[in-house]
């Protein structure tokens, strides 16, 4: 019999906009569901959407792939759902993702402090949350909330998933993570941290990259794309910042869902006031099925991020070809050393200035190196054995130390009784 994993995350497919925790939960769903049950708890709508998908049926598990679905309404997803849900269904472990979400994070460790959910193993996935740059945006608040969580004990005695050593060491530096901790006084068993990096598809398949000039080196302008959230913590506006020192001809390509209505608004701004070198396109959501193949058309990919526990979009940059420009504020290191392009600190904006225009004096036969370069190193990292035994074994290793830990209570109160 497989074991059951209750998951509770804010948006899932068929929804697209929400980006890298939809695509994680989905590679995970497609690579271990033979083994391991998904049981899933999502809105039934897509991130921006007013009305829900077509057929959801609520109240019911419903099959969706290899997993099942069961999807709620945000009118009335509530602590009491979140309980009802816990307590009706059969479960091994329960596993979160995102570190702040009120409803489908909060919601369920309140409830587990309180006593409302079924003493399982709780996997928690931060997804980038604990970055520097990701919690310098709404600091203050954020910070409140960290302590209320301390105070109140909601993160004790979990598993942290994190998705990178750098990860781990952003979650170990924000919380004291540990078989006994000390904090504000109180001793508190907090858990521990697995590293088991992002799944990516399994459906790998050959990126259909067009073979034609590249950028400046064909006689036009040199082709600079995002391809993210149109929201604080993507940084576009940190990239428009670049673009306005950069001195060839550029025609950037925005993707992505304005998410963030003022947030916008200040990039239209920034947008407004470019040289006229510098032209923009706001092209609007893509589908994920068009992801590679829109990044195809492209000759740099620019990311200057505040903070990634993976990055799947940087990932599909590859595997279209691209050389990519992105902050250093991702798990993806040493790029300039393997030929795919720069990771720099966001405290230099020049030097992301400084390489753009130096792709734009590339020869088609650097673009060509570059290119592929790309290509290898995004087929290495779909192709590495190692994470879908990492993911495995988080899963695995969870229900079976919970066990063990049942058998050792159940032995100990036995002993108290002879």
């Amino acid at each position: 019999m497989r074991p059951i994993v209750l998951t509770f995350v804010r948006y899932y497919l068929p929804g697209f906009r929400a980006g890298g925790p939809i695509r994680t939960i989905a590679n995970m769903v497609e690579e271990l569901g033979d083994e391991v049950e998904f049981r899933i708890v999502a809105l039934d709508r897509d991130m921006g959407d007013a009305s829900p998908y077509s057929g959801v049926k609520y109240g019911e598990w419903t099959p969706l792939g290899k997993a099942y679905i069961r999807h709620v309404l945000p009118s009335t997803f509530g602590m009491s759902e979140v309980s009802k849900i816990a307590r009706s269904t059969p479960h091994d472990v329960v596993y979160l993702n995102s570190l702040f979400c009120p409803r489908f994070t909060q919601q369920v460790l309140i409830n587990r402090r309180l006593g409302q959910l079924p003493s399982r193993p709780v996997i928690l996935a931060p997804r980038g949350e604990f970055s520097e740059g990701a919690l310098q945006l709404k600091r203050l608040k954020k910070q409140a909330f960290m302590r209320f969580a301390r105070l109140f004990g909601l993160y004790d005695d979990l598993i942290w998933q994190a998705s990178s050593e750098f990860e781990a060491a952003d979650i170990h530096r924000a919380f004291p993570v540990g078989p006994q901790s000390s904090v504000g006084g109180r001793i508190v068993v907090t858990g521990h941290v697995s590293i088991a990096s992002d799944l990516i598809s399994g459906d790998y398949g050959t990126a259909e990259v067009e073979e034609r000039p590249r950028g400046s080196s064909a006689g036009g302008p040199l082709r600079v794309c995002f391809l993210s959230r149109v929201s604080p913590k993507k940084n576009l506006d940190y990239a428009l910042r670049v673009l306005a020192q950069v001195r060839a001809p550029v025609h950037f390509s925005i993707f992505g869902p304005a998410e963030d209505a003022a947030y916008w608004a200040h990039c239209q701004a920034l947008i407004a006031a470019l040289p006229p070198h510098i032209a923009v396109t706001y092209e609007g959501a893509v589908e994920h099925t068009e992801v590679v193949a829109t990044l195809a058309r492209q000759d740099l990919f620019l990311f200057p991020t505040r903070g990634e526990n993976f990055g799947h979009v940087i990932h599909e940059a590859l595997r279209a070809c691209l050389p990519i420009l992105i902050s250093d504020q991702t798990p993806w290191r040493q790029l300039e050393e393997q030929g795919v392009g720069w990771d720099l600190p966001l405290a230099d904006l020049d030097s992301f200035a400084r390489r753009i225009d130096e792709v734009a004096g590339w020869s088609a036969q650097e673009f060509g190196l570059a290119r592929a370069c790309a290509r290898a190193l995004a087929r290495r990292i779909a192709d590495d054995p190692a994470i879908i035994e990492a993911n495995r074994r988080l899963f695995l290793d969870a229900i079976q130390n919970s066990a063990c830990e049942s058998a050792r209570a159940a032995t100990v109160q036995g002993d108290k009784h002879v």
